[in-house]
């Protein structure tokens, strides 16, 4: 079973830009679907992005299009979310994710990282 574990979170203004990582580890990498994942306090946790096993298909929630960008390394056994111009709603704890098979994005993610606090200040 693969063991997530995400990095990159922080405290930055609107406007600024940060990177997730997440490292995976005892599993084939490749194998998983990688998404991202964020709960803002009081709400519930809401799918933002995924990518399939080769990089070929993505998924963006609507309100991070053209600002977030996901990606993977299939040799360093890590997915990244890049966010550029974040706003004060962005702010969350942003959680990695993956699965094996690709019939939905938002459903039936099995594996999960313990997240990392992303902080955007006005």
């Amino acid at each position: 079973q693969v063991q997530l574990v995400e990095s990159g979170g922080g405290l930055v203004q609107a406007g600024g830009s940060l990177r997730l990582s997440c490292a995976a580890s005892g599993g084939t990498f490749s194998r998983y679907v990688m998404g991202w994942f964020r709960q803002a306090p009081g709400k519930e946790r809401e799918f933002v992005t995924g990518i399939d096993w080769t990089g070929n298909m993505r998924y963006y929630k609507d309100s991070v299009k053209g600002r977030f960008t996901i990606s993977r390394d299939n040799l360093k056994n890590t997915v990244y979310l890049q966010m550029n111009s974040l706003k004060p709603e962005d702010t969350a704890v942003y959680y990695c994710a993956a699965k094996l098979d690709l019939r939905t994005w938002s459903d039936s993610w099995g594996y999960w990282g313990q997240g990392t606090q992303v902080t955007v200040s006005s």
